[in-house]
């Protein structure tokens, strides 16, 4: 259906701040943290035109304000979580974790981490090693890659197409099993797909690991929650099994960040 260049019926955003580029892209980020995917649909939310608002979520999007994925639409994107990285991170990350990652752990038998990103590294900010006497320990404060291991995985999945690519250009094999180039990004329109990684050996030999997001408002994440272990426990095939407890403690995460 073809989308006249002309205002919706709908009323733009009530908000006159008098600087109309600035009203305009605010009123365009509301409509689709409110569900407008598309283009037309952000037209009729805003009244704004066709070709105005395309430009505009062009530009929000160069900005990382916005992220598009095909067939997905337009969504919020992951730059709006850097700006408010001061807070994000002085959230009581351990004090929210420190409860479902104990009950991960015992649910699991694996150790249990949960990663917040800053700038191209995924940072441990809460752990809980695993009961088993062979099990892998990731440090609280421990710097990791984002472009090998499941968690990291997921926040390059969920990322801008333009930080995605940098970020998978740049990406050097650490193991032997470590993907790189086409292939991690064939895996990371997997993990968008289904909403939970897995790796086997990818970071380090021998080490396996689940990895599922804790959401914002706007559908971006704000940590990841993962398990690890060897690779004869955690991950590859054993995922399928030991996704539900992930997932079960990033909802308690989620649901408490925002209590």
């Amino acid at each position: 259906m073809t989308v006249p260049d002309t205002p919706a019926a709908a009323s733009p955003s009530p908000l006159d701040t008098g600087v109309g580029v600035l009203d305009r892209s605010v009123a365009i980020l509301d409509a689709v943290d409110r569900g407008a995917r598309t283009l037309a649909e952000v037209v009729g939310a805003t009244g704004l035109s066709r070709t105005t608002a395309h430009r505009l979520l062009q530009a929000l999007e160069r900005h990382a304000l916005l992220s598009h994925e095909r067939g997905a639409g337009y969504r919020l994107g992951p730059h709006l979580a850097r700006l408010a990285s001061g807070p994000l991170h002085a959230m009581p990350w351990r004090e929210l974790a420190r409860g479902p990652l104990a009950r991960l752990a015992k649910a699991t038998g694996e150790s249990a981490q949960l990663y917040v990103r800053e700038g191209d590294v995924r940072i441990c900010v809460e752990a809980v090693e695993s009961a088993n006497e062979l099990r892998t320990s990731v440090p609280v404060g421990a710097r990791l890659p984002l472009s090998a291991g499941s968690a990291g995985k997921v926040f390059l999945a969920w990322t801008s197409a333009a930080d995605r690519e940098r970020l998978v250009e740049d990406a050097s094999a650490l193991t032997r099993r470590t993907p790189t180039g086409a292939k991690l990004t064939r895996e990371l329109a997997t993990v968008r797909s289904r909403g939970w990684a897995a790796s086997a050996g990818e970071r380090e030999d021998g080490v396996g690991s689940v990895s599922v997001p804790v959401l914002g408002s706007g559908g971006e994440p704000l940590a990841v929650v993962s398990i690890s272990g060897p690779v004869t426990r955690v991950g590859g095939a054993a995922a399928a099994p030991q996704l539900d407890a992930v997932r079960t403690a990033a909802h308690e995460i989620e649901a408490a960040a925002r209590a």
